[in-house]
C-alpha cells in the first residue's frame, strides 16, 4: 500500500501551542484524525491571521478555499498533551499555494511528532464565486510567515 509521503520545509515560520481537548479523543483513547484536520484549520487560521489575513474576508469578498489536503499521521497524542504546532507556506502558483503543518508533542522529554500535513489553497473571489490570482505582496509576506 502506498503511503503519503509529505515534503516539509525546512523552516516553519509560525507555531503556536494547543493543549489536547478532551473532545479531540476518540473511542481509541487517542488523538482522532477528524480532530487533527480541525486543528490544521485552527492553525491555518492563526497564520493568516498573524499576518494580517482572513481566511474570508466578508467586506472584501476575497478569501482562500481549500482545494486538498493531506495528513500523514506518525504517532499518537493523548488527552493532556500539549501539541506544538508549527505552520509554514510554500509551492506557490499563480492562484494560490500550499500550507505545510507539523505536529508535536513534548511527552515526558521527548519530542513526539503527531502528524504532518499539508493544504493546498486556492484563492477565491466570493462575489464573483471565481478562482483569484494571488497577489504579490500577500505571496512575499506568506513566503517570509512575517
Amino acid at each position: 500500500m502506498a503511503r503519503i509521503k509529505i515534503d516539509l520545509p525546512a523552516a516553519f515560520p509560525f507555531n503556536f501551542q494547543m493543549p489536547v481537548r478532551i473532545q479531540d479523543i476518540n473511542y481509541g483513547n487517542h488523538v482522532g484524525n477528524d480532530a487533527i484536520l480541525s486543528i490544521i484549520h485552527e492553525a491555518r487560521i492563526r497564520f493568516l491571521g498573524a499576518l494580517g489575513y482572513k481566511e474570508l474576508d466578508h467586506e472584501a469578498g476575497s478569501g482562500f478555499i481549500m482545494a486538498d489536503v493531506a495528513i500523514a499521521y506518525k504517532g499518537e497524542g493523548f488527552y493532556g498533551d500539549v501539541f506544538d504546532i508549527a505552520v509554514a507556506a510554500g509551492e506557490f502558483n499563480a492562484l494560490g499555494f500550499e500550507l505545510f503543518y507539523l505536529i508535536t508533542a513534548n511527552r515526558n522529554g521527548q519530542m513526539i511528532t503527531i502528524a504532518e500535513a499539508k493544504t493546498g489553497m486556492i484563492c477565491f473571489n466570493y462575489k464573483t464565486h471565481k478562482i483569484a490570482k494571488l497577489p504579490a505582496d500577500m505571496k512575499a509576506r506568506l513566503e517570509t510567515g512575517k
